[in-house]
C-alpha cells in the first residue's frame, strides 16, 4: 500500500502566500493616504472609481471586525482573482466560501510571482508591526518574509511578553497607549498572544488592521486557511470529506480555528481524538450542531484513521497545564501516529500537523 502524504503545514511556502494577502488587502481609513499612493501607480484611468469605491467602504468601517468578499468586473488593486477586502482578521468564523475561493485564487497565483517582478515590490512603503507576546518561529518568520518578499518592512519583537512593558505586569487592557504608539510606527499589526481574545481587544483599540496570528489557546485563522487550502490541494476536494482531529484539543488554537472552517463546506464528518483531559470544548461541539456538521468523538485512533481523508495530529500543550505536571504526563503520548496508523489510513489520505512536532507521531 502507498504512504499517505505527510504534511507539515506550519511555516510552509503557502503560509507566506496568505500573509501577503492578508498584508495586501487589510485596508482602512487611517493608512488610505499612504494606500493610495501606492494605488496610483497601479491603477489606469478607467479603474480608479474602483479605489474610490474601496475608500468608501473603508470610511464607512463600524467598530466590529469582519471579513467580506466584493465582486467587481475591473482587475483588483492588490489581487488577481475576485476581490476580496479585509478588515481585522481575528476567527475563522468571519470568513465565508466566497472569500476562501478568492483568496485561494490569489494564493495559487503568488505561488508563481517571482523575485525583483513589479508584483514582488506591492508593499514598498508599507510598515508592518509583530508583536508576538509569546515564543514564535515559524509564524512570525512566514509573515516577516511574506511582507519583506513584497518589498515592505518589519519591526519585530520576538518575545514582547519577557521584553516590553508587559513583563511589568501591565494587562491588555492597561496597554491601550502601547497598542497607540505600535499602530502610529506601522501600517498593520500582526499579534500573538497567551491570553484568548487578545486580538480582537487589540484590534477594537487600534485603528490600522490586526491579524491574529495566535490568541492563547482561542483561535489561529491564517493557519486555519492554509490548512483548509492544504486540504483542497491534496484531497482535491473539500466537500464530503472526513477529517480526524487528534490530540490536545482542549488547548490547541489551530484544531479549533480549522473546526469553524470547516462548517463552510458540505457533507463534512469531523472526528475528536483524545485524551479525556484535554477533549474539544464545548463551544465548538455547539456550533458544529447548530451549522449541520456531523461530528463523534472517540477513544479508538485505528478505527478513526481507517474512515478519515485527513488524520490532523497536534502536540499536547505542555505550556497550558501550569503546574499540573501529572495531567500532561498522563496524556502525553496517549495518541501516536506510528507505522500501525498509517497502514490504516485509506490510501489517499494525508496526515497533517501545524507544528512544533514532539512525540505525537514516528519521524
Amino acid at each position: 500500500m502507498a504512504s499517505p502524504a505527510t504534511c507539515s503545514t506550519s511555516g510552509c511556502h503557502n503560509e507566506v502566500m496568505f500573509s501577503y494577502h492578508l498584508n495586501l488587502c487589510s485596508n482602512r481609513s487611517r493608512n488610505m493616504k499612504s494606500i493610495s499612493k501606492v494605488q496610483n501607480s497601479l491603477l489606469t484611468s478607467n479603474e480608479k472609481w474602483v479605489k474610490n469605491q474601496l475608500v468608501a467602504r473603508s470610511l464607512q468601517r463600524d467598530s466590529s471586525s469582519h471579513c467580506r468578499a466584493v465582486a467587481v468586473e475591473s482587475k483588483p488593486l492588490f489581487t488577481k482573482g475576485n476581490k476580496f477586502i479585509l478588515d481585522d482578521v481575528i476567527e475563522a468564523q468571519q470568513f465565508n466560501r466566497s472569500t476562501f475561493d478568492a483568496i485561494f485564487e490569489v494564493a495559487r497565483e503568488m505561488e508563481d510571482v517571482e523575485k525583483g517582478s513589479p508584483e514582488n515590490q506591492m508593499l514598498k512603503g508599507y510598515l508592518m508591526a509583530t508583536l508576538f507576546y509569546e515564543p514564535s518561529t515559524r509564524t512570525r518568520l512566514s509573515f516577516e518574509s511574506a511582507m519583506k518578499r513584497l518589498g515592505g518592512e518589519v519591526l519585530t519583537t520576538e518575545n514582547a511578553r519577557e521584553f516590553s512593558s508587559a513583563a511589568k505586569g501591565e494587562t491588555l487592557e492597561c496597554r491601550i497607549s502601547t497598542i497607540r504608539t505600535v499602530e502610529g510606527y506601522s501600517d498593520i499589526i500582526v499579534m500573538r498572544h497567551f491570553e484568548s481574545g487578545a486580538a480582537r481587544r487589540a484590534a477594537a483599540t487600534a485603528s490600522i488592521p490586526v491579524i491574529n496570528a495566535g490568541d492563547g489557546p482561542g483561535q489561529h485563522p491564517t493557519q486555519a486557511l492554509l490548512d483548509v487550502y492544504t486540504i483542497e490541494r491534496e484531497i482535491g476536494k473539500l466537500d464530503g470529506i472526513k477529517v480526524a482531529l487528534v490530540g490536545d484539543l482542549a488547548n490547541g488554537r489551530t484544531v479549533r480555528s480549522l473546526a469553524y472552517l470547516l462548517t463552510k463546506y458540505q457533507d463534512v464528518q469531523i472526528y475528536f481524538v483524545s485524551p479525556d483531559v484535554v477533549k474539544m470544548k464545548d463551544d465548538i461541539k455547539e456550533y458544529l450542531t447548530s451549522e449541520g456538521v456531523d461530528w463523534e468523538e472517540s477513544a479508538d485512533l485505528m478505527d478513526v484513521a481507517s474512515k478519515c481523508d485527513v488524520l490532523y495530529q497536534t502536540r499536547i500543550q505542555r505550556e497550558r497545564f501550569g503546574e499540573r505536571t501529572d495531567l500532561y504526563e498522563e496524556a502525553r503520548g496517549k495518541y501516536i501516529v506510528d507505522p500501525g496508523v498509517l497502514r490504516a489510513l485509506q490510501r489517499h489520505a494525508i496526515v497533517m500537523h501545524p507544528l512544533p512536532r514532539l512525540d505525537e507521531s514516528c519521524r
